[in-house]
């Protein structure tokens, strides 16, 4: 083959792979322990919660009434979202939500990382998620009603620009 033809196979080739129609990129789903799956794209206008914690963790404890009150009350407001800590799942999730009293729905999988939030290493914890998806913070140690109402609060109302 002369170099001519081959430069312009390859010219081509790029040409095409530039021209080709990507597929468009979403959002991922989550799995929960009831066996449901979520988006976060789902729940635009919400401020989300994702709470870390373990069987173990006494200050998780703590907090997980007053998690429980925030998810049931505020529930047009708010979702509460729960991973363990120790990477639990299927029926020992399951037995140790029951025994925590955890009312809130659990994810099977870590977001952390879409959220491009590093692992503290500490509990609790809970990351916030504002109205549009934007990763807002961390809450480090335990939370009362008050302390995540106040969170709520403080989030903008508008919620453009949610991915």
């Amino acid at each position: 083959m002369s170099r001519r033809l081959v430069a312009a196979l390859a010219i081509t080739a790029l040409l095409w792979g530039c021209s080709a129609e990507q597929p468009e990129k979403t959002a991922a789903d989550y799995q929960l322990l009831s066996g449901e799956s979520i988006r976060f794209s789902d729940y635009a206008g919400k401020v989300v919660f994702i709470n870390y914690w373990a069987e173990w963790c006494s200050p998780c404890r703590e907090e997980i009434p007053d998690l429980n009150a925030l998810h049931s009350d505020f529930s047009g407001q708010v979702l509460v979202l729960g991973v363990n800590f120790d990477g639990v799942i299927g029926s020992e999730l399951q037995q140790q939500a029951e025994q925590l009293g955890i009312e809130f729905p659990l994810l099977l999988d870590d977001p952390r990382e879409a959220f491009g939030v590093a692992a503290s290493g500490v509990l609790p914890e809970t990351l916030v998620i504002d109205r549009r998806g934007q990763f807002q913070q961390v809450l480090m140690g335990p939370q009362s009603l008050e302390t995540l109402q106040r969170v709520v609060a403080s989030m903008p109302e508008e919620m453009t620009g949610y991915e």
